[in-house]
């Protein structure tokens, strides 16, 4: 149509019409146009495809026959692009945290269920690290359960072969009373050392009982305690007792940690300290 600029007038009655987008252009000509007059157009009936046979041309919706291809596919491929990108992110920086909010997600509704008909299989499940094994296995547990007769539960001695870690931590901490923590470089470095402090934490101001025990084995400094806020925060509110400092006084140590263990799950139990003054362990008393 653009070869003929000074066409006037245009009769194309008779003429056999297909109705598809390769023939939109001619649809929006006749309809704008304002030089050429088209005789008789909006009697133009479709003649293909099939199902559209006997419609009137003019009558058609041409819309979607307009869509830029071009741009389609560059938003397409850009929202692939990130979406591979989003998907390798998580894979390998968010995907045990993704692991761990599921298990989260199932200690609550767990809790939430059991919370009044709970028994609990342990008196208390010991976190720790594995560097820190010969302290738990060579004075904590002949202590504890030999001793004082208390039932603790152990990874390597209590947790289901062939289940999730992140259930059998689960399970572990809301199947006993209480759970001890035993805090030192290697616990603070340890991802699963950091889950099992999570779900225990969680269950505690979930519950608002003190179902909480920390145990340091080492002086830590409070430069080394700023980037783990959580640890922090339990401190200034829970049972910690420290084992470097009761060197000189361990009975002292072993007492406390009877008492922790009998003590009701009270939120408003006194902290159980081995220093003289309070405060953090690694901290001064002028800090």
């Amino acid at each position: 149509m653009q070869s003929l600029p000074a066409l006037v007038y245009l009769d194309m009655q008779g003429n056999s019409f297909t109705c598809d987008c390769d023939n939109a252009w001619f649809h929006q000509w006749v309809i704008t146009s304002k030089q050429t007059q088209v005789s008789d157009a909006y009697n133009f009936e479709c003649n293909f495809p099939p199902n559209l046979k006997g419609r009137k041309l003019l009558e058609l919706d041409v819309r979607s026959c307009t869509v830029d291809v071009g741009f389609v596919c560059y938003i397409s491929t850009a929202c692939a692009v990130m979406v591979v990108m989003a998907v390798s992110f998580t894979h390998h920086f968010l995907q045990w945290h993704l692991v761990y909010a599921y298990y989260l997600l199932l200690a609550f509704l767990y809790n939430t269920k059991h919370k009044d008909k709970r028994a609990h299989r342990y008196d208390a499940f010991v976190s720790y690290n594995a560097n820190d094994e010969h302290w738990v296995l060579g004075e904590l547990l002949p202590k504890l359960e030999d001793e004082q007769g208390w039932r603790l539960c152990l990874h390597h001695r209590d947790f289901q072969p062939g289940k999730p870690i992140m259930e059998n931590i689960t399970d572990a901490i809301y199947g006993s009373r209480k759970t001890i923590c035993v805090i030192s470089h290697d616990y603070l470095a340890s991802e699963w050392c950091s889950r099992e402090i999570q779900v225990a934490s969680f269950r505690l101001f979930d519950e608002q009982k003190d179902v909480l025990i920390l145990v340091f084995l080492e002086d830590i400094p409070m430069q080394q305690l700023s980037p783990y806020h959580r640890m922090r925060r339990l401190l200034k509110r829970q049972t910690y007792l420290s084992w470097s400092r009761a060197v000189a006084h361990p009975d002292l140590f072993w007492e406390k940690l009877r008492q922790a263990l009998e003590t009701r799950e009270d939120p408003a139990g006194e902290h159980l300290l081995l220093s003289v003054g309070d405060g953090i362990p690694g901290e001064r008393p002028d800090q």
